[in-house]
């Protein structure tokens, strides 16, 4: 524990000057057409586009052992199906940080994975659904009319681990593991979507490509950058207002550990990395440090430094989310991660949308 402490409280140290804070800061860069089109074409083609691929081929994968396990169930075959969801749902919370375009028409977001779910209404929806053996949802194709609630990650979780689990390891074709099926289907198919919607030179790839008066998403460079710096502002704010704090407010707070995702399957903390993972990946590989001027990259680098200690602090917090919140190391862990989450954020918001010359009078956290 005192280790712990100790690299919590140099950590805290470290971030704990901000770089907006200097004395004499540059002027803000000129957004220029070339270095946004290379920031917006970045940003598609290395993190949008490879991320729904990977997101679909898991799914995919997922399907066919889900398909496995219905026609020849054993724990064997389970494991294996339950494998699969954790690399699709690891996949997904990389990619989820993408909260704009095609993934938010037609209730793509919310069927891929409904959370939070703080009234458990989904789960009555899902409860309600197996046993009534409605066999209008062992389709993908009916499936996708029905409530989000009952199409999505959050729902194929109950049925491998949830109560009732038994039954798909031990009975064919019952209807729960066929409604499993049905799932993986359809957000497998949601996945081909998004790959499609964003493939291509034509639609919202184009518009994203070339802002201007003739590109329907982005008049302005200074739009197209926003759009991007929003990406990893609304990313870090949900990671901790809909990942962390439905759970877990802080040391004096009383603690929900079944509210936390995916907290049947142990993937509560897997989620939360992965989703800082997908915010590094953004911040990497769209390459908006290069349009910081070269005394303003320590903005960067600072924020790089929180988002690997948050990575390396949640990712070595117990997996079993009941304990975890009973355990006082792991207590402190997630204090840690309160408390720099928001510092990433005013990091990303303040600093690098202040270096950038989008910060002023403007809060891409409030949405504004």
């Amino acid at each position: 524990m005192r280790i712990f402490l100790f690299a919590l409280g140099m950590t805290l140290l470290a971030v704990g000057s901000s770089p907006a804070q200097d004395a004499n800061p540059s002027p803000p860069p000129v957004l220029t057409r070339e270095k946004t089109v290379a920031l917006m074409e970045a940003t598609i083609e290395k993190v949008i586009e490879p991320g729904y691929r990977d997101f679909t081929d898991k799914a995919g994968q997922l399907t066919d052992r889900m398909m496995q396990l219905c026609s020849m169930p054993s724990q064997t075959n389970l494991e294996q199906a339950r494998d699969a969801f954790a690399r699709t749902a690891r996949s997904w919370g990389r990619i989820e940080i993408v909260r704009v375009g095609p993934v938010l028409e037609q209730n793509r977001f919310e069927r891929v994975l409904f959370y939070p779910d703080k009234k458990g209404l989904g789960l009555r929806q899902v409860q309600a659904l197996l046993a009534s053996a409605d066999e209008t949802a062992t389709s993908p194709a009916t499936l996708a009319g029905k409530s989000v609630a009952v199409q999505g990650l959050g729902a194929l979780e109950f049925v491998l681990h949830g109560t009732g689990w038994e039954e798909v390891a031990t009975k064919a074709d019952s209807y729960r593991c066929r409604y499993g099926l049905a799932i993986a289907g359809n957000i497998q198919r949601i996945g081909t979507e998004l790959v499609q919607a964003w493939n291509g030179g034509d639609g919202i790839a184009r518009d994203w490509k070339n802002p201007g008066p003739d590109s329907a998403a982005f008049r302005t460079n200074e739009e197209a950058v926003t759009a991007v710096l929003g990406i990893l502002v609304h990313a870090s704010e949900a990671l901790r207002d809909q990942r962390i704090e439905t759970f877990y407010k802080g040391p004096e707070a009383q603690a929900f550990p079944r509210q936390a995702l995916f907290w049947r399957s142990g993937l509560s903390f897997a989620m939360l990395t992965e989703n800082l993972e997908g915010v590094q990946t953004m911040l990497d590989e769209s390459g908006i440090a290069t349009l910081l001027n070269e005394d303003q990259q320590s903005i960067v680098s600072s924020i790089d430094f929180v988002l690997k200690s948050l990575i390396n602090t949640i990712s070595r917090i117990d997996p079993d989310v009941e304990k975890a919140v009973t355990n006082p190391e792991d207590r402190q862990k997630l204090d840690f991660a309160l408390l720099n989450s928001r510092d990433l954020i005013i990091r990303l918001n303040d600093n690098l949308g202040g270096g950038l010359g989008l910060g002023a009078g403007f809060s891409f956290s409030d949405g504004d």
